[in-house]
């Protein structure tokens, strides 16, 4: 079968990216003709609030990446669009996770399926975005009516799909690992590389930040005395994506300082391992959600983790087995953090973590899409 990705990729940075390169390889190691069509340009610098989209290093020898797409440019989706029909797939895979790229996909995918036999799939991170824009519904929908099928990666955004069409050619196929990153190395190896001491207790904080990732209630449980007596650190590594003020504000008003290690920039792919290795716990205290990457690279990594009880991340990580789901709220997840160490849960949850991330394998998602595809 001939596949066709349309999505972001390198020299692209960030999960989404990530995930489109282990699903290309997914599918070659599977025996099918595969490749990305990639962005051009795939935010205005105004509208982007890192500091940069994009990965330094060399390009994957091991897949095809065509970048070709300009989210803000008509005449190129049109061209990008015949440039996908022209190579006469059986199947396209589209991304969607942000309302602002449905003008652009939504028209290429029309373009592709106009008089063609050609499937497509949209493999969706997101129906309902975190933060909510006027139009968004709009142009959602204006996506979601350009597709045959869809794949969701968590039950919320399966429900949520619901909202947008009737169309019953949709699936649930959990997120897969991340398995791009590394092998698990120790933590005193991880630590040294990090330059922290492995005597130490430390929790991890991971990726972007944004309001609805909800740093701020983690702040707030770190601010326990208990967990001050425990001498627990937080490790924060990521890039702030929004204003840092209110979270020093925290950070200053809970006397954090001396339990914080601020890596809060990009953190480079061959520095992820380093990262998870020399945490014991991850956490993720979020506001909103449907699924995370972060728990997939945990899983890899065979890393408990603490979760809110939003979207599809209680799903994911079975509460007391492979880690905690919390509610949002800072006493409970301090609670939790407490009992990790205090009644030494990290040998029984990490020998959890290694069970239940069996089943996030990635052929598991190349037969969830060959099945749709089947029935279509």
């Amino acid at each position: 079968m001939k596949v066709i990705i349309v999505g972001p990729a390198f020299p692209l940075r960030g999960g989404i990216a990530n995930l489109n390169e282990s699903l290309c390889r997914a599918f070659s190691k599977a025996g099918h003709e595969v490749e990305i069509f990639s962005f051009s340009l795939q935010y205005p610098s105004f509208l982007f609030p890192g500091t940069t989209q994009y990965e330094k290093g060399i390009a994957p020898s091991d897949i095809k990446i065509k970048t070709k797409i300009n989210s803000i440019n008509p005449i190129n989706w049109v061209l990008s669009a015949l440039q996908i029909k022209k190579q006469k797939p059986d199947l396209v895979i589209v991304r969607y996770w942000l309302p602002f790229m449905a003008p652009c996909l939504g028209t290429i995918m029309r373009i592709v399926k106009y008089k063609s036999n050609i499937k497509i799939i949209a493999l969706t991170d997101n129906i309902i975005p975190h933060e909510h824009r006027l139009g968004d519904k709009l142009f959602t929908q204006f996506f979601v009516n350009s597709c045959h099928a869809f794949v969701a990666m968590s039950q919320q955004v399966l429900n949520d799909l619901s909202s947008f069409t009737s169309n019953p050619q949709k699936a649930y196929i959990p997120h897969p690992i991340y398995d791009t990153f590394g092998l698990k190395i120790s933590k005193e190896e991880a630590c040294e590389k990090l330059h922290l001491d492995p005597r130490q207790n430390y929790i991890l904080f991971f990726g972007f930040i944004r309001q609805y990732k909800g740093l701020d209630l983690l702040l707030r449980a770190m601010a326990h005395e208990q967990i001050k007596k425990m001498n627990i650190k937080l490790i924060i590594a990521g890039e702030f994506y929004e204003n840092p003020e209110p979270y020093l504000q925290l950070i200053q008003e809970g006397s954090l300082e001396s339990q914080l290690i601020l890596n809060t920039h990009y953190i480079k792919s061959d520095w992820v391992k380093y990262y998870f290795c020399a945490a014991d716990l991850v956490v993720q205290p979020y506001h909103t959600a449907t699924q995370s990457g972060v728990t997939q690279i945990a899983y890899h990594f065979e890393k408990p983790m603490l979760v809110t009880r939003v979207g599809g991340l209680a799903e994911m990580v079975p509460h007391q087995q492979c880690g905690y789901v919390s509610e949002k709220n800072p006493d409970e997840i301090a609670a939790y953090i407490i009992d990790y160490y205090l009644n030494c849960r990290s040998e029984e949850m990490v020998k959890n973590c290694k069970i239940q991330k069996e089943k996030y394998s990635w052929q598991a998602m190349i037969n969830g899409i060959i099945d749709l595809y089947i029935k279509l």
